[in-house]
């Protein structure tokens, strides 16, 4: 990602201009997170996070199968595998690929015509989601509080919090809380301001021990107010990995970080066995109408991944 170093002044805020090659920049991605916005049209502007390309990669790498490999298991040469993987959409090899590599097909050719569209997903009173711009993407962060008490939590800080003290400021929140979906850097960079600023006390995965965070075993149950916040280890992606369910709302909510995107997921760098596994058991089981709030990309439902995500409708 190339950027400039041009300033864009939006009502008071200043922020760096960013020219994006993935992410084509947006206007609304500043302004949505002005206090007197509403944040429930943010998500919607937010593009997926990965293509199918991505997608086969993703697969290839967590099932250690090289070019040459797929290759011959699908009945294609390397050169065919090669042009299928640079975005030159052969269905009948996509097909033969997908059933190699435990993808579901129907799916995966929905993301190979850009026919997949997120459906949009209100954010019920109690959620804000917050887009901040991390060196070549974008990373999401979360504000939950309970309506009746103003007792609030973000969850992870993407890389600049700014937005969300603003907005808990402004709705007259009261953080007293941070929950840590994984300990990779775009997920924690602003995490010593934050605590800082709120005062807030930090959990983290007793799996990803931080010097500024108090460690938990998941499973552990949380209150924000009188919120309820379930803790599910969902490990895979990163070690310690937890989903944060928050059944409170009008709408269920499931803080999932890396470990599932809107028709993708996070790549299975510790081990995609888990990540496969737990993403079907500790998310999907969850209830369709549970939104899920991914750390990239735009929010989702439990109910649309079921039939839209390639890793789990083989």
């Amino acid at each position: 990602m190339g950027s400039g170093n041009s300033e864009l002044r939006v009502e008071g805020w200043v922020d760096r201009e960013i020219s994006f090659l993935k992410f084509p920049f947006q206007l609304g991605q500043i302004l949505i997170r002005l206090p007197h916005k509403n944040p429930t049209s943010m998500s919607t502007s937010i593009p997926i996070e990965d293509s199918y390309t991505d997608i086969i990669g993703k697969a290839q790498r967590g099932l250690s199968i090289n070019d040459e490999v797929l290759a011959a298991k699908s009945g294609a040469t390397v050169a065919e595998i090669l042009i299928l993987k640079s975005g030159e959409l052969h269905e009948p090899l996509l097909r033969q690929v997908a059933g190699v590599l435990g993808l579901g097909f129907n799916a995966l050719l929905a993301l190979a015509k850009s026919s997949y569209k997120p459906a949009p997903v209100q954010e019920p009173v109690g959620l804000a989601h917050f887009n901040t711009v991390f060196e070549d993407m974008t990373v999401n962060s979360f504000l939950v509080w309970d309506p009746s008490s103003k007792e609030a939590a973000f969850f992870d800080t993407g890389a600049d919090g700014q937005p969300m003290l603003d907005f808990a400021a402004s709705h007259g929140l009261r953080v007293k809380q941070i929950f840590i979906t994984h300990t990779h850097t775009d997920h924690i960079l602003d995490l010593d301001r934050l605590v800082k600023a709120t005062g807030a006390h930090a959990w983290v995965c007793e799996k990803e021990p931080l010097p500024n965070a108090e460690s938990f075993s998941p499973g552990r149950a949380f209150q924000i107010g009188g919120l309820t916040v379930e803790t599910r280890l969902t490990s895979g992606h990163a070690v310690g990995g937890v989903t944060f369910f928050i059944p409170g709302l009008s709408q269920p909510v499931a803080i999932v970080g890396d470990s599932m995107f809107a028709g993708s997921m996070g790549g299975g760098m510790v081990s995609y066995a888990d990540a496969l596994r737990n993403n079907r058991e500790q998310i999907l089981t969850l209830p369709d109408a549970t939104i899920i709030c991914s750390g990239h990309g735009p929010l989702t439902t439990v109910g649309e991944q079921k039939h839209a995500n390639p890793f789990f409708t083989a």
